[in-house]
C-alpha cells in the first residue's frame, strides 16, 4: 500500500471539491483528490446540467405551439425523445473535460479513484492508498432520497441519476414530489409530449413565496401538468409500463413510468467518521460557521456542510475554506446573501427571506414593494407579461427578494450583489439600465419603493412650489 503525505486531501470531486483543488494546487499546496465515481459530481453528470439542457430543448418545442399571438401559425413539433437525450449527453460531454481527471492531474492535484474511508482522524485509506494529510475537506454531495414507501422496491423508479439514460418518450410520467426537481422535470417531460402528474403530500414549490409559487402552477397546469397537492402516497404497485400511486384518499394514480423527487440525502455513508472524531447526522457534518467539523483537521463544504442545497453554495464555501487552509485568515459563511432559482417555465428566484417569513422576524417595521412584469415594456414585446417581483425592504435595505417570470434566474443576480454588498434601495433605484430589459423590473421596483416620499408628501410639493415661484 502507498503511503502519501500532502497538504490537503479532497474527498469529493464535485464542485465544491474541483473548486478548493484548482485553488489550493495553484496557489502551492500539494492536494490529492480523491472520487470513487464520476468527476464533476451530481450537477454535471446528473443534476444541473443535463436538466437544463433538456428544459432548453422542451422550450423549442414549445415555442411551435405558442406562435399564434405573435402571427407565427402554431405546429405539433416532431419529437424525437432519443436525439433530445442526445443533446443532453453532448452538453455533459462538452463540459467534462473542465472537471476531468486529466486536466485536474495537469494542474498537479493527485487525483486518486476510490473511495475513501477513514482510518483515523489524520489518515484516510483509498483503494490501495494511505493519506496523511494537515487538512481533509469533506465535499461529497447528496443523492436522491427515495422514501420508504410500502411497495417502492416491487417497482421501477426513475431518479435524476437515471431519467436522462431514457431513450423512449413516456407515455405518462408520474412525478412524487413537486419540489423543484419534481416541477421542472414535470413541465419539461410534459412540453416533450409526456402525460405527467405530479404528486405532492404538502404544498407544491413550498419553498419559495406562495404568491409566486402560484404563478409557476398556474401556468403548467395551463399547459396540461397535473399537479396535485396535499396528496400524500401510501403505497405504489403494479408492474414496468403500468405503475400504481395510491393516495391517502384512495384514489390511484396509472401512469408508465415513475420518478422520485422528493429531496436528496447527504452522501456520508462509508466514510468511517466515527474514526476521524466527525460528528454527524443525517443532515450532514456538524460545521460551525468556519466549516469545521468536531475535528479541527476537517472541513466539510456543499451538501455535506448541512445546509442550502446548492452547486454554488458549494463553490462559495470552497472560498471560504481555502482562505483559512491557505492563508490562515478567519472566514465563515453566511446565507442571507445565497440566492437560488427553480428553472420552470416561468422560473421562479428567491434570495433571503419570503415576505412571510420577513414580517414573523421584522413585523411592522418592514415595507414590501411589489411590481408587475406585465408594466415592463420588454415583457410586454415579449408576450411574457406574468409574473412578479417583490422585494422585502428594512431601514432602506433589500433583505429578500422573490422574483416569478422570465428569467428571474438572471434578475435576482443584481439583488444578490446588493445584499451580499449591504446596498440600499437608492443604488438599485439610481442604477442605468438599457432600455427596454426585463431588469428594470429591479429599477422599477426600487423606484417604487420611493414614490409614496416624493409623490404623496405635502411637504415636497409646497418644496417644489415653492422653488417653481422663486427660483428662475
Amino acid at each position: 500500500m502507498e503511503h502519501i503525505k500532502t497538504d490537503l486531501c479532497i474527498i469529493g470531486a464535485g464542485s465544491g471539491g474541483l473548486s478548493i483543488a484548482a485553488g489550493a494546487v495553484q496557489m502551492g499546496a500539494r492536494v490529492v483528490l480523491i472520487e470513487g465515481a464520476e468527476m464533476g459530481g451530481d450537477c454535471l453528470n446528473a443534476g444541473c446540467v443535463p436538466s437544463k439542457a433538456l428544459i432548453a430543448a422542451a422550450k423549442h418545442a414549445h415555442a411551435m405551439t405558442t406562435g399564434g399571438p405573435f402571427g407565427i401559425t402554431p405546429s405539433t413539433p416532431q419529437i424525437d425523445f432519443g436525439a433530445v437525450m442526445d443533446h443532453v449527453a453532448r452538453v455533459v460531454d462538452t463540459i467534462a473535460p473542465v472537471d476531468s481527471q486529466e486536466r485536474f492531474e495537469g494542474l498537479g492535484v493527485r487525483v486518486i479513484r476510490e473511495w475513501a474511508k477513514f482510518s483515523g482522524p489524520k489518515e484516510v485509506i483509498a483503494g490501495n492508498y494511505r493519506i496523511t494529510a494537515r487538512r481533509f475537506v469533506l465535499a461529497t454531495g447528496s443523492r436522491p432520497f427515495v422514501p420508504p414507501i410500502p411497495g417502492v422496491e416491487t417497482v421501477p423508479y426513475l431518479t435524476n441519476e437515471t431519467i436522462f439514460a431514457q431513450r423512449e418518450r413516456p407515455a405518462h410520467l408520474i412525478v412524487i414530489g413537486g419540489g423543484p426537481i419534481g416541477m421542472e422535470m414535470a413541465q419539461a417531460h410534459r412540453r416533450l409530449g409526456c402525460q405527467v402528474t405530479v404528486i405532492e403530500g404538502a404544498k407544491a414549490l413550498g419553498r419559495d413565496d406562495p404568491e409566486t409559487a402560484a404563478v409557476v402552477l398556474e401556468k403548467m397546469r395551463a399547459e396540461g401538468v397535473a399537479v396535485m397537492e396535499e396528496a400524500p402516497v401510501v403505497r405504489i404497485g403494479g408492474a414496468e409500463g403500468a405503475i400504481e400511486v395510491e393516495i391517502k384518499d384512495g384514489r390511484i394514480l396509472k401512469g408508465s413510468h415513475l420518478l422520485m423527487a422528493v429531496g436528496r440525502q447527504v452522501s456520508l455513508e462509508g466514510l468511517g467518521l466515527e474514526k476521524a472524531g466527525v460528528e454527524y447526522s443525517r443532515k450532514g457534518v456538524t460545521v460551525g460557521a468556519d466549516l469545521r467539523s468536531s475535528n479541527r483537521r476537517v472541513y466539510a463544504v456543499g451538501d455535506a456542510a448541512g445546509g442550502l442545497q446548492f452547486t454554488h453554495v458549494a463553490g462559495y464555501h470552497a472560498g471560504v475554506v481555502i482562505r483559512q487552509m491557505l492563508f490562515g485568515l478567519p472566514a465563515k459563511a453566511r446565507t442571507a446573501h445565497i440566492p437560488w432559482a427553480t428553472y420552470t417555465d416561468p422560473e421562479l428566484a428567491q434570495i433571503g427571506p419570503t415576505e412571510a417569513e420577513a414580517r414573523k422576524l421584522h413585523g411592522d417595521a418592514l415595507k414590501v414593494i411589489r411590481f408587475e412584469y406585465a408594466e415592463n415594456d420588454r415583457a410586454q414585446t415579449q408576450g411574457r407579461t406574468e409574473g412578479l417581483i417583490k422585494v422585502m425592504v428594512l431601514k432602506g435595505r433589500p433583505i429578500g427578494v422573490s422574483i416569478a417570470g422570465a428569467q428571474a434566474g438572471e434578475l435576482i443576480g443584481l439583488w444578490a450583489l446588493a445584499i451580499a454588498s449591504k446596498l440600499k434601495m437608492g443604488a438599485i433605484a439610481g442604477t442605468v439600465l438599457p432600455y427596454p430589459t426585463l431588469n428594470e423590473v429591479s429599477k422599477r421596483a426600487a423606484g417604487a419603493y420611493f414614490s409614496p416620499a416624493l409623490f404623496d408628501s405635502p411637504k415636497v410639493k409646497r418644496v417644489v412650489g415653492l422653488v417653481q415661484r422663486f427660483f428662475p
